[in-house]
């Protein structure tokens, strides 16, 4: 709508969402909260597009971007179309890989803002992660636990990468009870998991409840509830459960909410703001974690089997430059033409293809276009080898064009949405059956793996957690996101190799059992040079240097 000197920003994007305005929080001039209220007596439901993509590289893939672009393309259409994207983590801004607002004219806005600390979520989120983690200790330091000072499994968390924090020892002082302690990244935390998967307060309250700290000397788990701090805790996180709201730079609605790791977490932003976007538009525009071996699944399996959402589409993006890496062309040569190394990489895009359709929705593929290296003999390989796959294939020149260079793609994702009605949803594994098969299941058909093998100190986890009925629950496959194997060394499609589980974690809150996977470390570490390093700030406090 035509903004007017009386109307404020909060009472545009109400309207334009069919909200009450009272539900709509002004956190400044352009961005909001959005109260749980908004959700009351809303019964209508969007179609709701699930993008992902092949498996990440250095050269970028831009799955963030081509979201944006989508939702900004079904805009173009006319149609009624929200954005639902998780939060960035500081330690990725300002470590390896940069922010997350997408780029070019497929942003959200106001970037900086949400790259940083957005709206205190992530710090709300680690002040009650922490409390609980000082309260425990002050526990083992008044005896007024039953917990076992060396069986505490309970980690302080912190959203930036520090590889110095993976393992410490705390209480070396008179006043403390000496211990191995660490620290996980904050997207790690099994509260960033509580809140992304709760329905509501009163669920958010159960899930912490059912937290898991650790274990007594007989090998008995040990609850959060047992130390009387929930509420404590929820009153931390009173704000941070309200999903927040900005737009893209074309005006398109998005609700930016929560940021768990796909590759160390489930991946995926939250419920309540994922159904929000559906109850207030047509089409909701979601995605999930680096490639589909990760985020996806983890949508699927582990989202999808708890909210009762599904997608109606999969989108899956690729870049030409990424083909490339994965066929075998260094980094430093990605600019050359070179069709056939985009052919050997595409068993790579093959792969994801093949584990998309697994879940019986509509399958898209979108090549998110880098105009001016993207020749049109390596864009036909590709077209190409989707006419062959049965799967629909459109070009998204989103980082130069904004919409308008994605409603070709927009109109093949709501075309497949309205050719038929999809099955209903099932996951791709059952709790019924044993860990290690729903494990196996997974990197059998999802990785391509030959089998899942378990180290000792894996099997003796398992038999504490199986003791303690604690493992009815969807797996959250902790491996690197560099490959689908549990090597970061090796891209493309690899074939004869087996998964390692080296540990396990238990998230009985979030209700999954995290298997640690090959080396993947739940705390990173900042390269050699960090992006902190490019950053400037003005006199006046404008920020540049920001990786998008």
């Amino acid at each position: 709508m035509q903004r007017t000197k009386a109307t404020t920003w909060a009472q545009d994007m109400a309207e334009r969402l069919g909200l009450d305005e009272q539900v709509v929080l002004p956190y400044g001039r352009d961005k909001a909260k959005v109260s749980l209220e908004a959700l009351k007596g809303r019964s209508g439901r969007g179609k709701l597009i699930l993008v992902s993509a092949l498996t990440p590289t250095p050269a970028g893939e831009g799955k963030t971007t081509v979201s944006i672009g989508l939702a900004q393309g079904l805009q173009k259409l006319g149609e009624k179309v929200c954005l639902a994207l998780r939060e960035p983590s500081m330690g990725p801004v300002f470590g390896r890989k940069g922010g997350a607002t997408g780029g070019g004219k497929s942003s959200i806005v106001p970037g900086e803002s949400i790259n940083l600390s957005f709206n205190g979520d992530f710090p709300a989120i680690t002040a009650a992660n922490n409390l609980l983690a000082a309260v425990v200790d002050n526990a083992l330091f008044y005896h007024t636990t039953r917990l076992d000072q060396n069986k505490v499994t309970w980690k302080r968390v912190m959203d930036m990468n520090d590889r110095a924090l993976r393992h410490i020892v705390v209480g070396l002082n008179k006043n403390g009870v000496p211990r191995e302690d660490g620290f996980n990244i904050t997207p790690a935390s099994e509260i960033m998991a509580c809140l992304c998967l709760a329905e509501d307060r009163a669920d958010l309250r159960r899930r912490i409840d059912n937290i898991v700290v650790g274990f007594t000397a007989e090998d008995e788990a040990v609850y959060a509830r047992e130390f009387g701090v929930t509420d404590a805790m929820l009153a931390i996180l009173r704000e941070a459960i309200n999903p927040n709201l900005v737009q893209s730079v074309e005006g398109v609605p998005a609700f930016v909410h929560g940021g768990p790791f796909a590759n160390i977490a489930h991946g995926c932003n939250s419920v309540i703001a994922t159904k929000m976007a559906l109850s207030c538009a047509d089409y909701a525009v979601t995605e999930a974690g680096f490639a589909f071996d990760l985020g996806a699944e983890k949508f699927l399996d582990i989202k999808c089997r708890q909210s009762g959402l599904a997608p109606d589409a999969i989108v899956l993006v690729a870049t030409i430059r990424a083909l490339k890496m994965h066929g075998g062309v260094d980094k430093g040569m990605l600019d050359a033409p070179n069709a056939e190394a985009v052919q050997r990489g595409l068993p790579n895009l093959q792969a994801h293809i093949e584990s998309a359709r697994l879940y019986g929705r509509p399958v898209i593929v979108a090549i998110n276009r880098f105009a001016a290296l993207d020749t049109e003999e390596e864009l036909q390989t590709v077209r190409q080898f989707c006419a062959r796959e049965g799967v629909p294939c459109e070009v998204a020149d989103v980082f130069g064009k904004g919409g308008e260079g994605a409603t070709a793609l927009a109109g093949r994702v709501v075309e497949s949405i309205k050719a038929g009605t999809p099955a209903p949803f099932s996951p791709l594994y059952g709790l019924d059956i044993p860990v290690e098969e729903r494990m196996r299941c997974i990197a059998q058909k999802i990785y391509g793996a030959d089998d899942v093998v378990l180290t000792s100190a894996a099997r003796k986890k398992l038999a504490l957690l199986e003791k303690n009925g604690l493992t009815d629950l969807p797996i959250c496959m902790a491996k690197t996101q560099n490959s689908l194997t549990d090597n970061p060394a090796l891209r493309g499609r690899p074939s004869d190799f087996v998964i390692t589980v080296r540990d396990f974690e238990i998230a009985n809150g979030a209700g999954f059992l995290v298997a640690l996977c090959g080396d993947i470390m739940r705390m990173p570490a900042l390269p050699k040079i960090p992006a902190a390093a490019d950053f400037r700030v003005d006199d006046d406090g404008n920020i540049s240097g920001m990786k998008g």
